[in-house]
């Protein structure tokens, strides 16, 4: 990841970036999206997983970093290639226009991984393309019209290569939220990245087909309640022993959401994984114990086996639950 006073200084770009689209533009509620039958339907078949040599690409900010899908490439254990493009908080559709400043560009990007994403996704070169919109979120949809440019890079995506599949990458709020950090993520599944963001995207999409969930926020969420049902691990007892501070992931929480990308886009159980990795850099990234990987790692399968709309099939028959799709604001 980028040092902590760089994503700072881009969380804050990002405010007054928003701050002053608010006053200067009324926000634009989502469209109606597919209903709850139509989702079901669409997403009644679960996807072959993808095998042998998978290569990805990822759009998004510091909640993908550049340590993240390096240890995912780690853990696929060769059968990993991806490219990026990044920013710091910055939505979808500033990664779209070319007019629209993407903050902290140079310093996320410097790196040999890096690719423009117009010229990466018109080229068909991606089995994969890893999507996730900017928090906060509610802002995303109202001021960035999320649900059009996920709507958009999907189209793209398959205009270039018919059989690509299209992940999206669900994240958190700021861990200090008024409204409480694991009621947020309990809550804002449904009402905002599916009813606000998936939803009205897949509704408008001219290239049918699934978008599929990459349930980070969910697994933050029940990892760290297994972890107060724990008698204690030696390396995490709270939020805050993932974090830098209250929205950047450390090694630790890379590590938790780099399970979670692999259990998704490979369809398979990260249980048994390693657990010693490396940064992007090379360097040794601070590793979970033992005890800690292998609960991160169950975890993460019980979540992902159990979400709607990831498509990976386990045991669970949870249905789908959806709302009326109205964002609040």
């Amino acid at each position: 990841m980028v040092a902590v006073p760089l994503a700072l200084l881009g969380l804050a770009a990002l405010g007054s970036a928003a701050y002053l689209w608010r006053s200067a533009t009324p926000p634009v509620a989502p469209p109606p999206g597919l209903t709850a039958s139509e989702m079901q339907t669409l997403y009644a078949a679960p996807p072959t997983p993808l095998t042998g040599q998978v290569r990805g690409f990822h759009i998004g900010h510091s909640l993908v970093a550049r340590d993240m899908p390096s240890m995912l490439a780690q853990l696929a254990g060769g059968d990993y290639a991806y490219e990026s493009q990044l920013g710091w908080g910055t939505p979808l559709r500033a990664h779209w226009d070319p007019k629209e400043k993407i903050n902290g560009f140079d310093a996320e990007n410097d790196h040999p991984l890096y690719r423009d994403a117009h010229e990466a996704v018109d080229s068909g070169d991606y089995d994969a393309l890893i999507l996730t919109e900017m928090v906060e979120i509610r802002e995303a949809i109202m001021y960035f019209q999320s649900w059009e440019y996920l709507q958009k890079w999907t189209n793209r995506a398959r205009e270039a290569k018919p059989d690509v599949r299209i992940f999206f990458y669900e994240t958190w709020s700021n861990t200090d939220d008024p409204e409480g950090w694991l009621n947020r993520l309990d809550l804002d599944l449904n009402r905002y990245w599916l009813d606000g963001i998936l939803r009205p995207a897949l509704a408008e999409s001219d290239a049918q087909g699934a978008i599929h969930v990459i349930p980070g926020g969910q697994v933050m969420a029940a990892f760290l309640r297994a972890v107060g049902a724990t008698s204690g691990l030696p390396d995490v007892s709270d939020v805050n022993d993932l974090m830098t501070d209250t929205i950047h992931f450390n090694d630790l929480g890379a590590y938790l959401m780099a399970l979670t990308h692999y259990a998704v886009i490979f369809g398979r159980s990260p249980e048994g994984l390693p657990h010693t990795l490396n940064r992007s850099d090379g360097t040794p990234a601070t590793a979970p114990s033992a005890e800690t990987a292998a609960l991160m790692q169950k975890v993460v399968w019980e979540v992902v086996t159990s979400t709607p709309l990831t498509g990976v099939v386990g045991t669970d028959t949870t249905p789908l639950v959806l709302s009326e799709g109205k964002v609040s604001q």
